[in-house]
């Protein structure tokens, strides 16, 4: 088995023993970029973009319905709406003189992994 003992690695004691494969893997995992990811978590960091993509997961809904149940004004759902459209977790479709919201399949997915996770959802 080929350790980092032949390859040296700085600040990592030469008494640790890890495999070269498996350090491959380590440092292609630490290089990923993982910025559209991070800024997904930091967008669903807000309750309430995570209550519009509960709501939302329900169903397809004018965003007359969000502002007549919330206490949020039109602008400001307007906004957080916008930016999960910006991220591709929802998007919307004129039906008439309405705006329709959904759920994309990436929002679903994610709708999907936080309801599996955590329960209490």
């Amino acid at each position: 088995m080929d350790t980092m003992q032949d390859r040296q690695i700085k600040g990592i004691s030469s008494d640790y023993q890890i495999d070269n494969r498996t350090l491959a893997e380590v440092e292609s995992a630490l290089s990923e970029d993982m910025s559209k990811i991070a800024a997904i978590f930091k967008l669903l960091s807000d309750p309430v973009r995570l209550n519009i993509i509960k709501a939302l997961d329900i169903q397809e809904l004018c965003v007359c319905v969000l502002v007549g149940i919330t206490d949020y004004k039109y602008s400001a759902l307007s906004y957080h709406l916008k930016l999960l459209k910006d991220a591709g977790l929802i998007d919307s479709k004129r039906e008439k003189s309405f705006q329709i919201y959904y759920l994309t399949e990436m929002g679903q997915s994610v709708i999907k992994s936080i309801k599996e996770d955590y329960r209490e959802l």
